[in-house]
C-alpha cells in the first residue's frame, strides 16, 4: 500500500470545538447506599480530576445525551451548585445490560495548559481512486491530539481528492495548525483499496468468524458429550 508521501497537509476551515454545559450537584456522601439512590433518581456519578483535588458530583443522565451519543468531541462546562469547571471527558462506564451511564470521569482543563483529547476525522473530496472503482477504507475515525483549548477544532478535515487506488494517508503525513498529533506516525488513517481487495478482506473476516464459531461448537460438544453436566453455582 502506497502513501501520499511525508508532508501531506490537510486544508481545513477552522471551527472551534463546541462546548456543552452540564449542571449537577456536589456529592456529600460517597457510600454504596447514597450511590444506589442517586442512580435510582436518574443521576450519573462523576469525578473531576482537578489540579489540586478530585471532586465528586452527580448530574442527570439526560444531560449527557449531547456529549455521549454523538460522533463529535466537545469541551464541557460543568456548573455544580453554581460553581463552574472547564473539563473534558476522560472515561465513561455503562451498565452491561441496560446501556445506562453509570459513571463519568472528567479532567479539569485550563486556557493556558495543553489538552489531550480524541478528535474525529472528517473526509472531504472525491478521491480519483474511488471514482476509478476503488473503495475508501477508514482505519482510524478519531485521532488523539494535544493543543490549547482555544485551538482545538471540532473535527480534523482530510481532503482525499488526489488519492489514487493503493494509496493511503498515515498519521505522520498529516499536519494541522497549532495542534500536535499523538498517534504513532506510521499508523494508517485511511486507504483507497481496489474493490476486489476490499471484498476479499470482508470475505476473509466472515470466513474466520465462521471457522471460530464452528470450532467453538465442536469443542463444546466434545467437552459435554461423555460426562454429566456440571452443577450450576448458586447466584
Amino acid at each position: 500500500m502506497g502513501s501520499r508521501g511525508a508532508g501531506f497537509s490537510s486544508t481545513i476551515t477552522f471551527r472551534q470545538m463546541k462546548t456543552i454545559e452540564i449542571k449537577g450537584s456536589f456529592r456529600t456522601e460517597l457510600g454504596k447506599k447514597s450511590s444506589k439512590q442517586a442512580r435510582k433518581d436518574g443521576n450519573v456519578l462523576c469525578v473531576i480530576y482537578g489540579k489540586e483535588e478530585n471532586i465528586h458530583f452527580q448530574a442527570p443522565e439526560l444531560s449527557f445525551k449531547n456529549l455521549v451519543y454523538t460522533p463529535d468531541a466537545h469541551l464541557v462546562k460543568l456548573s455544580i451548585d453554581n460553581k463552574e469547571f472547564n473539563v473534558v471527558l476522560k472515561d465513561m462506564q455503562f451498565h452491561p445490560v441496560l446501556d445506562k451511564i453509570l459513571h463519568a470521569d472528567f479532567v479539569e482543563i485550563f486556557d493556558d495548559k495543553p489538552v489531550v483529547i480524541g478528535i474525529p476525522i472528517k473526509i472531504t473530496g472525491d478521491s480519483v481512486g474511488v471514482i476509478a472503482g476503488g473503495k475508501l477504507s477508514i482505519k482510524r475515525r478519531n485521532l488523539k491530539v494535544k493543543g490549547l483549548p482555544k485551538d482545538l477544532p471540532e473535527h480534523l478535515t482530510i481532503d482525499i481528492t488526489e488519492l489514487k487506488i493503493h494509496e493511503g494517508i498515515k498519521v505522520g503525513e498529516l499536519s494541522f495548525d497549532k495542534i500536535e498529533l499523538l498517534d504513532p506516525k506510521k499508523s494508517m488513517v485511511l486507504t483507497i483499496a481496489t474493490s476486489r481487495v476490499a471484498a476479499k478482506s470482508e470475505e476473509e473476516i466472515a470466513a474466520e468468524a465462521a471457522t471460530e464459531a464452528t470450532n467453538a461448537a465442536a469443542h463444546a460438544a466434545t467437552a459435554t458429550a461423555p460426562a454429566t453436566a456440571a452443577p450450576v453455582a448458586e447466584q
